[in-house]
């Protein structure tokens, strides 16, 4: 893609500091070393998380360290090539090599398989969140499911309500949803000021109607505040229990009681 509207999607922050305790490093296969973590809770799911643009992995640690205690899943998240200590530069591709790296060493190293794996991607990060999904779905791979927060339907959309894909557009979700072969839950704020809240509602109807889940519409949230006016409530690990305890738990424990 253009050097241009590169330059406009991707806005890495200042690096952030992350203990060398907490983190070890993947090579894509572009050749780029990310930082990885990895919260382990002896769960049956573990979530892959693709973050936002303005944030890296020093922002999110202790968020998703108490997200996994929460939600009682393992969390696997990693930094995109050119953010935070990453080598390289930033770029789509490499956003698709970065959750590449993350997916394989969950399923080749950890063994973790497909249908206990839930991809969950929050603005930027719907992007390889979504690419990936499609991907595997094309290759008969089944994955637990998928979470969008404040997605994108696609860059050029963000600005523009184009009717069709334009060439040059980076991450074209609104495309790639039809392909999505999982349970989808989709969570967006009714007063994003960054990515208008129509691009999550495209989403939706987007996906198949099969693994449409219940949406989270979150009335008068903006793109950036949704778990700070959730958390002290709960709701928000509340709606996301409620997807994994019926699309994804379920469908776990359907497969242990067949196999025993």
């Amino acid at each position: 893609m253009g050097g241009t509207i590169s330059t406009l999607v991707f806005q890495p922050p200042p690096a952030t500091f992350l203990h060398n305790k907490k983190h070890f490093w993947l090579q894509t296969r572009n050749q780029h070393r990310i930082p990885v973590f990895h919260v382990e809770r002896s769960s049956q799911i573990t979530i892959l998380f693709s973050h936002g643009n303005a944030e890296d992995l020093g922002l999110i640690y202790e968020w998703f360290y108490d997200f996994s205690r929460q939600l009682n899943v393992n969390v696997l998240a990693y930094e995109y090539s050119g953010y935070g200590k990453s080598e390289g530069t930033v770029s789509e591709d490499n956003c698709y090599a970065d959750i590449r790296a993350a997916y394989d060493y969950l399923t080749t190293q950890k063994k973790t398989p497909p249908k206990q794996i839930v991809l969950y991607g929050r603005s930027l990060g719907s992007g390889p969140t979504c690419q990936l999904a499609q991907e595997l779905a094309a290759a008969g791979v089944e994955l637990g499911g998928v979470m969008l927060q404040s997605p994108l339907a696609s860059a050029f959309r963000v600005a523009f309500n184009f009717r069709f894909t334009m060439p040059g557009d980076m991450f074209p979700n609104i495309d790639r949803v039809k392909g999505v072969a999982c349970p989808m839950f989709i969570i967006h704020g009714t007063r994003d000021e960054v990515v208008p809240f129509w691009h999550g509602q495209e989403l939706f109807l987007g996906t198949p109607t099969k693994w449409r889940a219940k949406p989270f519409w979150v009335d008068g949230a903006g793109h950036n505040n949704i778990e700070a006016l959730l958390r002290e409530d709960g709701t928000l690990f509340e709606r996301m229990n409620d997807f994994l305890d019926k699309w994804v738990r379920n469908d776990l424990s359907a497969d242990f009681s067949s196999a025993s």
